[in-house]
């Protein structure tokens, strides 16, 4: 590409959507890469810690409907799905497996901070510029305004990528902030709301608080319709966890209308109420049930604090309540403990390509606009696809000379 047709890029945000953005347009234009923290990639880092899962192996529409709203994604998700994120992993040196979950992981010695040094490395090598300890305080279409330490900057651009991350995690920077600027700008958004969080239950009936920590596995949770099979942690507040967090999004618009909220528990997922009577004996007595249904102590606690005793000393009601134990839902709980949110930049304000409306040498990455998905490696690969799909934008605006 010649000199004239190079642009001069700007990304503000070094999380996973600015790093792919700043390595697929590195080689082609002047990328610069500025981030408000002292290192790139923080929210990477600290997510890495509770299993690094990089992508899903779900492809195809299957992939696409994990994501709401899905018409936005789908082309998104057309242009970079999983397996060409394992490929483009592949291309960085970062060699990834499949798990049993479909979850896709760096393989066996390769740590979070080793993939993050392999997307910085090749920025680097690409001649893309990183800025650290930057934190954008206004712009317009033509330029950026930074404060670093006690200096400030304006730098113009032909295009800039804002990646600045969604509300929750604020320890690693993802504050939300820049939610101000853009109403500045008229860019419309909406607030903040957790998603992918636990849920707060009124344990108060069980002794559960000895529990506290334990899992709940092989366990289902059904609500409105939707049954996910998993595992649950218990809670000082609550529950969380895998079997949890795909209910989130469903539970929020009821709780937002204030309607009662109940979910129901199966201990027994993979077995049918009929399966479970057969292991009834005529002398069955309830302390026998621990050993009969392979319960421990933390289930017997939930089942004897949300069934009434009559049920709970009938072993064929028992039986039924193994199937269907209701909790009800108090409240869902807040940004701060939440792995991901939802809300920011409205879609309305936003073109296919990400860029905004307003603005159309502006484009918007990652958490910032408002959609959702699910825990399972498919926050990360929305982010890095956003990335991808406005970087390819860029790349498709002004071709190459020949």
């Amino acid at each position: 590409m010649h000199s004239k047709n190079r642009k001069k890029i700007i990304i503000v945000g070094g999380g996973p959507s600015g790093m792919m953005a700043a390595i697929q347009l590195s080689k082609h234009h002047d990328v610069c890469l500025y981030e408000k923290g002292k290192t790139l990639g923080k929210k990477f880092l600290v997510a890495g810690k509770g299993g690094f899962n990089l992508s899903n192996n779900l492809n195809g529409r299957d992939l696409r409907s994990q994501y709401t709203p899905e018409n936005i994604f789908d082309p998104i998700l057309k242009n970079f799905d999983s397996k060409q994120t394992r490929k483009w992993l592949q291309g960085l040196g970062i060699e990834t497996f499949i798990g049993s979950s479909g979850r896709i992981f760096p393989i066996k010695g390769i740590k979070p901070i080793a993939v993050l040094k392999a997307l910085k490395n090749r920025i680097l090598e690409d001649k893309g510029v990183i800025y650290l300890e930057h934190e954008m305080i206004d712009f317009d279409s033509n330029q950026v305004v930074f404060k670093h330490l006690n200096n400030i900057s304006t730098k113009k651009y032909d295009a800039c990528i804002f990646a600045l991350g969604g509300g929750s995690w604020s320890i690693t920077g993802s504050n939300g902030n820049w939610l101000s600027l853009m109403k500045k700008n008229n860019i419309l958004t909406r607030p903040f709301e957790a998603s992918n969080c636990g849920l707060e239950i009124d344990f108060s009936k069980t002794n559960i608080n000895q529990f506290i920590g334990e899992p709940l596995k092989n366990i289902s949770i059904s609500f409105s319709g939707i049954t996910v099979k998993g595992e649950a942690i218990i809670t000082s507040y609550g529950l969380e966890g895998n079997a949890i967090y795909p209910m989130v999004q469903y539970i929020r618009e009821k709780l937002k209308a204030q309607e009662p909220v109940v979910i129901a528990m199966d201990f027994k997922p993979f077995n049918s109420e009929q399966q479970l009577l057969q292991k009834l004996l005529p002398t069955t007595k309830p302390k026998n049930y621990k050993y009969i249904y392979n319960l421990n102590n933390t289930q017997q606690s939930i089942i004897k604090g949300f069934t009434n005793k009559k049920e709970y000393l009938n072993p064929e009601s028992f039986d039924k309540s193994l199937k269907n134990i209701t909790l009800p839902i108090t409240g869902l709980r807040p940004i701060e403990e939440a792995i991901s949110t939802v809300g920011g930049i409205k879609i309305e304000e936003l073109n296919r390509n990400l860029s905004l409306k307003k603005i159309p040498n502006i484009y918007i990455a990652g958490e910032m606009f408002d959609w959702d998905t699910i825990t399972g490696g498919f926050l990360l690969q929305g982010c890095f696809a956003t990335g991808y799909h406005i970087s390819k934008s860029i790349l498709e605006s002004q071709p190459e000379d020949s």
